[in-house]
């Protein structure tokens, strides 16, 4: 490859994804991203400086081969780009629009650090699987021999879908089961279509099912097939369910029925979106429409709410977080979106109780407050402010704290399995196994609440492990 191809950052500035205008895209719930011209994704690629030390690659948690697949897109050889993507990455038009690449890969390009303006490695990732569909490079999965071990995989979430991939191209039988109707867990029902739109999920499964892979769907473990039944009709078992117990206030009063979740408020809009019927939602309960909305949280839920809140046609939306914006454990990203959209941020505020009228919360204590010394994370602890309180106006207050695992050891009645501290399931960190033969646990039901790549890397490393363990071929991820 001529040399003059690459290490264009001196001379070609960069140029991040455009948006669509703010008064039109928060009108709906589609991606806010314009789709990137051919020239410009090649002319953003060809910024990469094909450094010696990719630390993109290195803060990957699926470790994608970044600079390799940035230059066959420079060139002009996508499908090629795209195999290469997929070959460490099971859904990479996914990871490309839902990964804080600011964060990870493209927070630690080289060319950033050095001041030039990171590549915009996403929208590359997201342009090479877009084409490769659009051009029918994508098709089912056919491995070369089919083998009789069984797989069953608890979840049909991100993790437990990519695990089903790989174990699909290795000729594995698999059987996801999963308590919705629909596959996909948060990618289907968590996260709003304008970050993600549904039919990019729906096409993936379609194709996990044109694989082989069986679903079987609106399953309850626990109460409709019992665990110990999974175990002990198939060679092994992954759990991939992820954590969506909601955390709650500690010791705050005033609490109604207009104080909601973040999970049901999220999966209401989503189902929405569907067409399906939600009461809770026509019934005005979890519709921000004509509303003041305050969103407790600071992570990347909280944002997924304060901008699905103005979709919906709130009056006002706030978001309440009780350190400053460069501690919030969200994508800065997100934030920016969220505030070119409208929402609020009240920084260094914590809620210290409820208004009530007419049997639902009308206000939200507030008291403000102040950074302290750093904790035993490093970070800097908030300390609330003296006589600082005040009341802020409310109609629907949404509750984003985060989550944590429910306790399967009772609903699934496995007394024998092991469990952290923490509620998660403990597991070896390389190979994913429980202390259980031949059953693994995977994404945030292993390593607490955490990123879609995270899950995708475990499932695939699982899968792996199963692979091996059956003395079959291993391929990394589906092609």
């Amino acid at each position: 490859m001529p040399k003059e191809q690459m290490l264009k950052f001196t001379n070609i500035e960069l140029s991040p994804p455009e948006k669509r205008d703010t008064g039109v895209r928060s009108a709906d719930f589609r991606e806010i991203y314009v789709d990137d011209s051919s020239d410009k994704i090649k002319n953003q690629a060809s910024r990469c400086s094909q450094c010696g030390v990719p630390y993109c690659q290195s803060h990957c948690p699926l470790h994608n081969n970044i600079p390799d697949w940035l230059r066959l897109t420079t060139q002009g050889r996508l499908e090629e780009a795209y195999h290469l993507s997929q070959r460490t990455n099971a859904f990479p038009e996914i990871c490309g629009r839902i990964c804080p690449q600011d964060r990870l890969c493209e927070g630690n390009c080289v060319i950033e650090q050095s001041g030039h303006g990171t590549v915009t490695i996403g929208s590359v990732e997201k342009y090479i699987t877009d084409t490769a569909w659009e051009k029918g490079w994508v098709n089912p999965i056919s491995p070369n021999t089919e083998f009789s071990e069984r797989v069953a995989i608890i979840g049909a979430g991100p993790g437990g879908l990519a695990a089903a991939a790989v174990l699909r191209m290795n000729g594995i039988q698999v059987t996801i089961f999963d308590k919705y109707d629909r596959p996909g867990g948060l990618l289907t029902y968590g996260i709003p279509g304008f970050k993600l739109e549904k039919e990019i999920v729906l096409r993936r499964v379609k194709q996990l099912k044109e694989s082989g892979v069986k679903f079987n769907m609106n399953c309850n473990v626990g109460e409709d097939i019992s665990f110990k039944e999974i175990t002990e009709n198939y060679n092994s078992t992954i759990i991939a369910i992820g954590v969506y117990k909601s955390r709650n206030f500690e010791n705050l009063k005033g609490e109604k029925s207009n104080v909601v979740r973040a999970i049901d408020y999220l999966t209401a809009s989503n189902r929405k979106g569907f067409g399906d019927e939600v009461p809770e939602f026509d019934s005005g309960k979890l519709d921000a429409n004509g509303k003041k909305i305050a969103v407790i949280g600071g992570g990347d839920t909280a944002m997924d709410c304060v901008r699905t809140a103005i979709r919906q046609g709130a009056t006002s939306v706030k978001c309440l977080y009780r350190r400053d914006k460069s501690n919030m454990p969200g994508s800065q990203r997100e934030v920016q979106n969220a505030e070119e959209e409208g929402v609020e941020f009240i920084w260094l505020s914590s809620p210290s109780g409820f208004e009530c009228a007419d049997d639902l919360t009308t206000g939200i204590k507030i008291n403000k407050m102040r950074l302290g010394l750093p904790d035993i994370t490093g970070r800097q602890s908030a300390e609330i402010i003296k006589d600082s309180t005040y009341v802020e106006e409310v109609d629907l207050v949404i509750k984003a704290l985060g989550f944590d695992p429910e306790n399967i050891k009772s609903l699934w009645n496995c007394p024998e399995l092991e469990f952290t501290r923490w509620g998660t399931v403990k597991t070896d960190f390389q190979t994913h196994l429980t202390n259980l033969n031949n059953v693994y646990a995977i994404g945030d039901i292993s390593r607490g609440a955490s990123l879609v790549v995270w899950a995708i890397r475990d499932g695939q490393e699982a899968a792996n492990q199963i692979v091996n363990k059956l003395n079959r071929k291993t391929t990394i991820a589906a092609e």
